[in-house]
């Protein structure tokens, strides 16, 4: 994979070599790291980062639910943000901002560990590649999406995606694109890394919050623009077996972002193709990471 040659790491950009942590590092051993996925887009008038404020937001609630003080205020990783994508002279690319406990001990509690924060600009283009047209195909897992009551799933934080591992090298060993998780209640929660519609009778359905799903900047954003193209949501629990006679059905996420699904355990997603309103939603989203449509410009962040 191609690197930008500089990563912001504690206040300071240093060489992509160099950005090294020690094997003791506590986050490695617990999973108590936060992070966030945030992409930078190509306009007319350069360089922009998409919902950035709101990426941020949620870094620091995930930062909050593990009683971890990031040293740093929103504002001032907006800017560091920023200044990374123009030093590494970025036009398009995915940002990693991550947080983590350092190395000064290897006991559980993180009582008097050094709070880490890095940035990192990587070059990343569509998640599933040409699929992001022609769709993807899923597998129900075995694997059910972590419980609230065991760890909490709105916090983006590094432990949780064990569990998203597990259904990912599921359902690709099983020669599937993609893992579609419930919860332990057995309704449809969302993907490994993606949240989920359907489309039924030309209505919007995801999964409320309460199904176990992390709450998506792009779940939120695919919501507004659908009202204003007059195009309801409904947000309740979805069975298992509606995936299979759903119209239409489709991921969304800052890696995914618009993903139409074709297929779930064999059964083919109305006409097998990118439904008729994932196409409409999935076009005005792309004109608007674009710089395309004014009405969002407030959700684009401008490098320079």
């Amino acid at each position: 994979m191609k690197n930008f040659p500089k990563i912001w790491m504690n206040g300071k950009f240093v060489n992509f070599e160099d950005a090294k942590i020690h094997v003791l590092t506590h986050s490695l051993h617990y999973g108590n790291a936060i992070f966030e996925g945030v992409r930078c887009y190509e306009t007319e008038k350069g360089p922009a980062v998409f919902r950035l404020r709101e990426h941020l937001n949620r870094l620091f609630n995930s930062a909050k639910t593990y009683c971890m003080k990031i040293p740093y205020s929103k504002e001032e990783l907006r800017q560091a943000t920023l200044s990374l994508l123009r030093v590494n002279k970025v036009k398009e690319c995915y940002i990693r901002p991550i947080v983590f406990y350092g190395a000064e001990h290897i006991g559980l509690e993180p009582e008097g560990l050094k709070v880490n924060v890095a940035l990192i600009a990587i070059p990343w283009g569509h998640y599933f590649g040409e699929k992001i047209e022609k769709g993807v195909r899923a597998k129900i897992s075995s694997w059910c999406r972590i419980n609230p009551m065991i760890v909490p799933p709105q916090a983006k934080s590094a432990g949780n995606y064990a569990n998203s591992l597990l259904a990912k090298m599921e359902a690709t060993s099983s020669g599937y694109d993609e893992a579609i998780m419930q919860n332990i209640s057995g309704y449809i929660a969302e993907g490994p890394g993606e949240n989920i519609f359907i489309v039924r009778q030309g209505k919007l359905i995801t999964p409320p919050v309460h199904a176990g799903i992390l709450i998506g900047v792009t779940r939120d954003s695919i919501m507004r623009i659908a009202k204003d193209m007059d195009i309801e949501t409904i947000i309740r629990d979805i069975p298992r077996e509606e995936l299979y006679i759903a119209d239409e059905a489709f991921f969304t996420g800052t890696a995914a972002e618009v993903t139409p699904i074709i297929e779930v355990d064999d059964r083919v997603i109305g006409n097998g193709r990118r439904g008729q309103i994932t196409e409409k939603l999935q076009s005005e989203f792309f004109d608007i990471l674009r710089g395309k449509d004014e009405r969002y410009y407030d959700w684009l962040e401008f490098v320079y």
